[in-house]
């Protein structure tokens, strides 16, 4: 159970004080090769299934993303697994998408974050319900993701509503955004994030990445741009486990492109083999990004193999990075509750 009257990032912004600047934030601005990873909240009411994904998580990580609903589907609000996260002394960062609800509702979760020391902010437009598992709910956009991340910013630097009512106090947040390197036309993906930039956005997390020559010259567009001095870019990667998830990636994920000679190394092993191949191409895709100038750190997607993202940061040549205790959750310790 969470206690926020516990000292802590939560506990902290409860009693109406300003969270310090966390791991991910602190990890970034240092320059070092920072990692990320990605957990899906469970589709029931258990949040033991939170802690089992992030635990293995904590000595690797210095933040984990929090989907909001993804592909539509219901599941445990970001928010609420954003608590739990925070409870087991890691950083979340807590995505929100505008998909479902209007700009009253985004402007008081963005608050209700603040408020309860979530520290990080992820900005989505987010997929369509059609896609779902509600396929004829009704769908609200009121804003995108480059709107939303204008609010936000506006809530946190000029203290003021969408509606330009004054916040007392003003909210704390960092700020991100995704962008998609690989989705038609290429050549204005660099100028599209550099509109998110402009918007707000402070780091930013790619789809995936498979095809690495066509990423670096995604990359050196956005050098040219100046992007990589304005907004942390770290490059989505993660392991193909499966032959039927290679099918789904080239097929049924808009924008991700798979090379040839990547299918082909995944297609010439026993199926039985199919996993650890997966495995060792994300490791060595992770080792190719950091040496790419202008890439901040990696952000590992896994979903429903959070166990083996160590040992894929392990072969790619990255250590655990131990959980400073100014970071930890509530109590202050890094031992979790």
């Amino acid at each position: 159970m969470i206690q926020l009257d516990n000292p802590g990032p939560a506990g902290a912004a409860v009693r109406g004080t300003k969270p310090v600047p966390g791991r991910f934030q602190s990890a970034l601005a240092s320059g070092a090769f920072t990692v990320t990873a990605e957990i899906g909240p469970p589709r029931g009411a258990d949040a033991e299934v939170i802690r089992r994904k992030v635990q293995p998580l904590r000595d690797w990580v210095a933040a984990v993303n929090i989907t909001d609903n993804q592909s539509a589907v219901v599941r445990l609000a970001s928010w609420a697994s954003s608590l739990l996260t925070l409870a087991i002394g890691v950083a979340p960062i807590m995505q929100l998408t505008c998909r479902d609800r209007n700009r009253i509702a985004l402007q008081s979760e963005l608050l209700s974050a603040a408020a309860m020391g979530i520290p990080n902010i992820l900005i989505m437009t987010g997929d369509h319900p059609r896609f779902g598992d509600h396929a004829d709910a009704k769908p609200v956009f009121d804003l995108d993701s480059v709107q939303l991340l204008w609010a936000a910013r506006t809530m946190r630097d000029d203290g003021r509503l969408l509606s330009g009512r004054v916040l007392d106090p003003p909210p704390t947040w960092f700020l991100g955004a995704v962008e998609n390197p690989f989705a038609p036309p290429v050549n204005f993906r660099a100028a599209r994030l550099g509109k998110k930039v402009a918007a707000g956005a402070q780091f930013v997390q790619t789809q995936y990445v498979f095809d690495v020559p066509a990423f670096e010259r995604f990359m050196a567009q956005a050098r040219d741009l100046g992007l990589p001095e304005r907004c942390h870019i770290l490059a989505g990667v993660g392991p193909i486990m499966s032959v039927r998830a290679l099918s789904h990636l080239q097929h049924a994920v808009p924008g991700v492109h798979v090379p040839d000679e990547v299918a082909r190394r995944l297609l010439s092993v026993p199926a039985e083999r199919t996993a650890d191949a997966g495995i060792a191409l994300c490791a060595e895709t992770i080792a190719r990004l950091r040496q790419l100038p202008g890439v901040a750190g990696v952000h590992v997607m896994a979903v429903g193999n959070e166990q083996r993202i160590p040992e894929i940061l392990q072969l790619a040549g990255l250590s655990p990075a131990p959980l400073d205790p100014a970071c930890a959750g509530p109590g202050g310790s890094s031992d979790a509750p």
